[in-house]
Order: C-alpha cells, then structure tokens, then sequence
C-alpha cells in the first residue's frame, strides 16, 4: 500500500496509477450534491475550507454528538461520484483538487480535468461505512451545516490509513471505462 499524507504535490499525483492502492493521512473535506452545485453556480467556500492541493470525499457522514459536545463519525461510505459528473472538473480546476473520493467512478470531463490539472480519482469501498469510520481520527470542523443539513454539509474530517484504490489517474487512465469497455465485449459475443 502506498501511504500519501495530504496536502498533495504533483509529483506524488502524477506518481499514481490506475489500481495503485494507497492509505491516506491528513485532512479530507466531504462534498456531495449541494456543495457542488453551490460551487459550480459561483458560491464561495468559508475562508477555513482550503481545497488546493487536498481532497473532496463524495461522502454524507453519519455524525452525532459524543457526551463531551465533540462530532464523531459512525459512518462515512463513499456515495456515487457520478451525480457531481457535471461539475467536478470545473471544481478541480478552479480549487486545486488533487484527489476526489468516491464510488462508482466519473466521466470523460472529469477524467480530462484530472489529465490536465494533476488529479486522481480514488475508490473507496461502498458499504464498509462503519469500517472507514474507524479511520477518522477527528472531526475538525463542519461548515455550512445550516445552509445544507447535515449529510450536505461541508465536514473536515482528520483521516488516518483510510484506504482507497486509484482507479483514474491523472495519465488519462480510467478503470471504470476498462471495466465497461471489457463488459461489452463479453456481452457482444454472447448476443
């Protein structure tokens, strides 16, 4: 397993590939549907969420009150990345995006700005909420939780070893595509 520690350079980036696995450290921030839709359409993140170089986890963490007031995660499954497919590229390129977690995989837009801007796709593994959970070390902050509700909001998460596997790449990689291009094939010849 390849250990990464966010912020990103990208050189480390660039260093991934399609199937590399890695177990990531540092600082994630959690962004579904109404996060990248206020961006795309002009909104502003709080001065405190800075995006560059970091992560955005395609994630609607499962979060309660410990008795000492704190935030702690129960649960945090990646959702289906493809929902934010009509903003994501914009997002990488106008934040500085350098890794995107989720499940299920993006589009062609999404796999070009990972190209361009130095960017990876990494998957996590949809159902295995409580066990990721268990890679979150603390919850930093939340923001916007008014605005969103509480799986909208923006969480910043401090993750240690959360596993992940790269399956698109900033060298125009995509296993999603491979895996659909292959199911075909073997769906053709038995048609």
């Amino acid at each position: 397993m390849i250990e990464l520690t966010v912020p990103f350079t990208d050189e480390k980036i660039r260093a991934l590939k399609v199937g590399d696995e890695v177990a990531l450290t540092g600082i994630v921030f959690t962004g579904r549907d109404a996060v990248h839709k206020y961006l795309h359409e002009g909104g502003e993140l709080p001065p405190e969420v800075n995006l560059k170089d970091g992560i955005i986890y395609h994630c609607g963490p499962v979060v309660i009150k410990d008795e000492q007031g704190k935030w702690k995660v129960t649960a945090a499954g990646p959702t289906t990345s493809i929902r934010e497919e009509p903003y994501q590229g914009e997002i990488i390129k106008h934040f500085g995006v350098r890794g995107v977690i989720g499940k299920g995989g993006m589009g062609d837009r999404t796999l070009a700005a990972c190209k361009e801007f130095g960017c990876v796709y990494l998957h996590a593994i949809g159902g295995a909420a409580q066990v990721l959970a268990e890679c979150i070390k603390s919850v930093r902050n939340v923001y916007m939780l008014e605005k969103f509700g509480a799986p909208e909001a923006i969480w910043e998460l401090e993750v240690e070893r959360f596993p992940v596997v790269v399956t698109m790449d900033s060298h125009g990689r995509s296993l999603h595509e491979e895996v659909f291009a292959a199911s075909q094939a073997a769906l053709a010849k038995r048609v």
